[in-house]
């Protein structure tokens, strides 16, 4: 039985005064978001780099069909540990503290990385690396959610996957341009790795400028702090409106201690939105999106594109990419975020069956073959951005309550990385043992599961505030999907 219960003093009044839709609130909060977006600048970078510079790597190092998957999965099952560690880091140094730590892990794993005389020190550096990407994967859409007003905030915090998907593509565009220019020259490879440390000084200088989170703030009882902050981003009447709201939050729950993994052992619903957060982060992994990130040129290589071609084919689902991303922005403050993660999983399942039929049934020796086969991952990878990659970490951003809000989404994307780790190990042997086609058919049984599961089990999030969604989410209101937009929609 859900609870439907409004009598909280956030759930009957939570109109807040309008923002203004431009002028210097606008400006900031958007100087801000670019700044931190470079977190998932580098996240995109160090995921994508990999995809070009593994065929060079593997000749000088030596590395065995084994070897490359345990270079390539390693950076993917340390953002495991990261998400889920700097989830609770972030809930207890601050969230732009633990952003500036990252920064530094993200320089000094570029270094091991550029400087490694063996697979050793090379794994080592892919470790650092997947430690700071993961933590950025939960503290910047964290940081970003808690700073925007609830009318934007899909927008807002949604920057960081199309900052994602921009270094991914800058990845592959430096791929391209120095596999074919320079790619007989020893160590290239090095050099492809060597650039991600740009945006990583960019983000150390930039974030040491920028506020802390608010809420934070205010969970820290640093109350004046948080107003402070507020009124550099909003006007001052809503600035101290939304304090207030924040506020009435922070002190229903005085007395509790309870915080972090501790504090959802004790609430159902908390139990349940932690466990719906980690199958919508293993949903996202599961339609296989980062075996083409990670692995797109060996796909077009056996969809038949010589090696070179293959290279440069590898930036168009790049471009689509970024242009889904842009595209899901727009359409984040305007659609339902179920909305979007069902159209996204239908597109995305289709388009696994179309992958997988064409590559069964065409004839290798087919020139349309590869070409074919390419058109459909473009298909893919832009249904994948617009409809799913976004949505999915905005989702993950907005809907866990404040005191465990680092944790919760850590604990998810801990499950989210993990799966992702075990795609990125096995897609090769997979490839080789069931074709491209027999993997395709697998993501496209597997889409069917997440869409019974979206359908059934994810709240809405779009359009509500952070303190309206925790009182829902505590409450088990949340749960009921009607009653719950007809109460977002003032019904």
């Amino acid at each position: 039985m859900v609870a439907n219960s409004t009598e909280s003093p956030i759930l009957k009044d939570s109109v807040l005064p309008a923002m203004p839709k431009t002028g210097v609130f606008r400006k900031r909060i958007g100087l801000i978001s670019i700044v931190a977006c470079f977190g998932g600048l580098l996240f995109g970078y160090d995921t994508g780099v990999i995809n070009g510079a593994l065929r060079p790597m593997s000749q000088e190092l030596g590395l065995t069909a084994v070897s490359e998957g345990v270079v390539t999965s390693s950076l993917v099952f340390a953002a495991a540990v990261g998400a889920v560690t700097c989830g609770k880091i972030c809930d207890m140094i601050g969230r732009r503290r633990t952003i500036i730590f990252l920064a530094l892990l993200f320089f000094l794993g570029t270094m091991f990385v550029v400087f490694a005389p063996g697979v050793t020190v090379l794994v080592i550096g892919r470790i650092l690396l997947g430690l700071a990407v993961g933590g950025a994967s939960i503290v910047v859409p964290v940081y970003l959610s808690e700073l925007a007003p609830h009318e934007i905030r899909g927008s807002i915090s949604g920057r960081n996957e199309v900052a994602i998907v921009s270094g991914q593509l800058a990845a592959f565009v430096v791929n391209a341009i120095i596999g074919n220019v320079w790619g007989h020259i020893d160590g290239i490879w090095r050099v492809m790795f060597a650039i991600c440390a740009i945006p990583a000084v960019c983000l150390f200088i930039g974030m040491l400028r920028m506020p802390e989170s608010p809420r934070w703030l205010v969970e820290h009882d640093r109350h004046e702090e948080a107003l402070a902050v507020l009124m550099t981003v909003r006007t001052e009447e809503r600035a101290r409106a939304e304090l207030g709201a924040v506020e009435v939050v922070a002190d229903a729950s005085t007395g509790d201690k309870r915080v972090g993994y501790r504090k959802f052992v004790f609430n159902k619903w908390l139990i349940r939105i932690v466990l719906v957060g980690m199958g919508v982060a293993v949903c996202q992994q599961l339609t296989g999106i980062n075996s083409i990130m990670y692995y797109g040129q060996i796909v077009l290589i056996e969809s038949g594109f010589a090696a070179d071609a293959a290279l440069i084919a590898n930036i168009a689902p790049g471009i689509v990419a970024v242009l889904g991303g842009l595209f899901a922005l727009y359409m984040m403050d305007r659609v339902d975020r179920r909305t979007t993660f069902i159209i996204g999983l239908s597109l995305t399942t289709t388009f696994h069956l179309l992958i997988g039929l064409c590559s069964k049934y065409m004839a290798e020796d087919n020139p349309l073959r590869a070409w074919v086969i390419l058109a459909l991952i473009v298909g893919f990878v832009a249904s994948m951005q617009s409809f799913l990659n976004v949505a999915v970490w905005v989702w993950l951003a907005e809907v866990f309550p404040l005191p465990m809000r680092g944790v919760g989404i850590g604990i998810s994307q801990l499950f989210g990385w993990g799966m992702n780790g075990v795609i990125a190990l096995v897609f090769p042997s997979l490839v080789a043992g069931v074709g491209i086609s027999g993997v395709f058919f697998i993501f496209a049984i597997v889409g069917v599961l997440a869409l019974i599961f979206v359908a059934t089990q994810v709240p809405e999030t779009r359009g509500i505030s952070l303190e309206k969604m925790e009182e829902g989410i505590e409450s088990g209101l949340a749960y009921n999907f009607r009653g719950w937009r007809k109460l977002r929609d003032g019904k």
